[in-house]
């Protein structure tokens, strides 16, 4: 299998069920071996999340790319930032 035909692959974890697509494949430069593939997982129509996995996670490659872990459909979401106001007074001299 070709690189170009790897990214782009479907992915389902152990249960077979969908959880992306292959974004991108890291190399480790000295051995050629592949190290990390980064899933673009489909949350809704408009929001997409990426998740990094190790290639030791995946099971097989074929017309689907297996994992032998479970990924949980919701990605957990960083809570926000509070927004702080900073008041800022300006003296004339």
């Amino acid at each position: 299998m070709k690189i170009k035909e790897f990214i782009g692959s479907t992915v389902l974890d152990k249960n077979a069920y969908e959880v992306g697509r292959i974004d991108n494949v890291d190399f480790d430069t000295e051995t050629g071996k592949i190290e990390n593939i980064t899933l673009t997982l489909q949350k809704n129509l408009f929001s997409r999340d990426e998740l990094e996995i190790s290639f030791e996670d995946v099971a097989t490659i074929g017309a689907y790319v297996i994992l032998n872990k479970e990924i949980s459909k919701e990605i957990e979401e960083e809570p926000e930032a509070e927004e702080e106001t900073v008041e800022v007074k300006i003296e004339d001299e």
